[in-house]
């Protein structure tokens, strides 16, 4: 029992992190820029469509009202997937990767880091083109979305914590 008189044993504190990390994929287009892009393409298709229709040929002026609703979903799915992030944490009894998809939903994945075995795919060319932690019997990919330099950087780093993680 507790001084006061409870049945609740005190929480051990979390244990200390050796390495964390949350990658999510770049954009390199930000709200403002998006909105300068759609105004300046709509403008010169407006203006094309305005053209054509008063030539008779009202179909072109269509498919330039199609050409920027096209454009503006392929940008918004393009930011809707860059909400996906991976959150990985490396402590001394555990390694902890939750990915967290556009839509929020969340998988978690634990590996025990004496077990673990992180895998890199490389190409002799473009560099890393792969990662995945392996054991028992399962297997997560860590990374896909981002670039060969941040994959490189990553892959390094995360190697170092396993290490540390294991001595």
């Amino acid at each position: 029992m507790s001084p006061n008189g409870t049945d609740i044993e005190p929480t051990a504190p979390a244990e200390k992190p050796v390495f964390a990390a949350e990658l999510f994929p770049h954009r390199s287009l930000t709200p403002g820029g998006f909105a300068v892009l759609m105004g300046f393409f709509a403008a010169i298709c407006a203006a094309n469509a305005v053209f054509y229709f008063a030539l008779g040929a009202w179909p072109v002026a269509i498919f330039m009202i199609v050409d920027v609703l096209i454009l503006y979903a392929a940008i918004r799915f393009s930011f809707r997937a860059g909400r996906a992030r991976e959150q990985v944490t490396v402590t001394r009894s555990d390694v902890h990767i939750r990915k967290i998809a556009p839509n929020g939903r969340r998988q978690d994945h634990h590996y025990n880091p004496f077990w673990a075995r992180f895998h890199v795919d490389r190409h002799r060319e473009i560099g890393i083109t792969a990662m995945r932690l392996t054991g028992e019997g399962r297997a997560t990919t860590i990374g896909a979305f981002l670039n060969p330099d941040d994959r490189e950087s990553f892959a390094t780093a995360f190697s170092q914590a396993l290490a540390t993680a294991r001595r």
